[in-house]
């Protein structure tokens, strides 16, 4: 029996009410200091390329819980874009967004011509794609290690990582979907060392980094 989307939708409303944060803070100061692009671009294409394998795999899980974080990454992408002073380099990144997006389709739709290929494929790209999301921050971490500090560290989003990947990969287990299960626990033991990180240093002075 398939599990119940529920959960994985709960975990994604968490995941958006705490990225709304940074909308928030756009709107209300119309600006972007402090705020990154990428993750927004990242996040969006690794949204949009779930979407397309669960379109291929017809699973609607997979299509309600990407399609609303695609929509909401895609709003932040537009209002970055509008805020921004550098309003060059971030429509490049877009416009790169949509060239990699169209390479992909073209790719997916015209080069893999059996659908079983094509579901292989797509998946295992999304699982590299997505591993390579929860280990980016590892030079976030190393910098905590350093300073002694957790301060460039986000503990609701140590949270929300936690629950997602922890939720996703029990989806994928049910699903026996290795796509879906293997690339989600680095999310979990990154998200461990986060917790560990923040029991760790959670008393310690902040050392700053050498220039």
């Amino acid at each position: 029996m398939a599990p119940q989307p529920p959960p994985l939708l709960a975990a994604t409303c968490i995941g958006c009410t705490l990225a709304m944060s940074d909308l928030r803070q756009m709107l209300a100061t119309k600006s972007v200091e402090n705020i990154q692009f990428l993750p927004f671009l990242t996040t969006d294409i690794n949204n949009l390329s779930w979407l397309g394998y669960g379109c291929l795999k017809q699973d609607w899980t997979l299509i309600a819980v990407n399609t609303i974080g695609a929509a909401l990454q895609t709003l932040y992408i537009l209002v970055y874009l509008y805020y921004s002073p550098t309003k060059r380099a971030v429509l490049l990144q877009s416009l790169a967004l949509l060239a990699v997006l169209a390479t992909g389709y073209g790719y997916f739709t015209l080069v893999v011509g059996d659908a079983r290929t094509r579901l292989a494929r797509l998946g295992l790209f999304c699982s590299a794609f997505t591993i390579s999301m929860y280990l980016s921050p590892l030079a976030d971490l190393a910098r905590v290690v350093q300073s002694r500090s957790t301060r460039c560290l986000s503990f609701p989003l140590a949270v929300t990582t936690c629950l997602a990947s922890s939720s996703w990969t029990l989806y994928g287990l049910q699903l026996r979907d290795p796509y879906i299960t293997v690339p989600n626990v680095p999310g979990i033991v990154t998200s461990v060392v986060r917790f560990w990180l923040f029991w760790r240093y959670r008393d310690k002075p902040h050392r700053p980094l050498p220039a």
